[in-house]
């Protein structure tokens, strides 16, 4: 298993960590305002996955993306050493989304795809390859 080499920490989800490869990092800026925070975060990683540990349609995400040779980073919403820094990311996403946020909330390549509707719907329609060799995600 790779782990991806940081001095910072965002305190890995270790559920089903033998599927990812890709934890995000834990960063120090306490300064930053939490929609900075998470820019930072989606800007450094190809494809990141915010979830729940529960959701069936976060893992069904994650299977599909997997399943492409995809390794994306997982943020375990509810798995999280200190579940303060998990409710400030909520609410970034919230404020990203609208408070009607569902997850799994995906961002490629640094922009935001959305939920498992969005990120099916890419797939279906043939968008979301080329999304992700774009982000550099996938390589075929």
């Amino acid at each position: 298993m790779q782990y991806q080499a940081s001095t910072e920490s965002w305190a890995p989800s270790m559920t089903m960590s033998m599927y990812y490869s890709h934890y995000i990092p834990h960063h120090h800026h306490h300064s930053l305002d939490p929609i900075e925070r998470l820019a930072k975060l989606v800007s450094e990683n190809a494809v990141v996955i915010f979830s729940l540990t529960t959701c069936c349609m976060c893992h069904a995400v994650k299977r599909l993306l997997l399943g492409m040779g995809v390794s994306p980073t997982i943020y375990e919403l509810d798995d999280q050493v200190d579940p303060t820094r998990a409710r400030d990311i909520e609410r970034a996403l919230r404020r990203l989304v609208g408070n009607s946020m569902s997850v799994p909330v995906v961002f490629v390549g640094g922009k935001l795809v959305g939920s498992m509707d969005k990120v099916m719907g890419s797939h279906i329609n043939g968008t979301l390859v080329p999304l992700l060799k774009k982000a550099g995600a996938l390589w075929l």
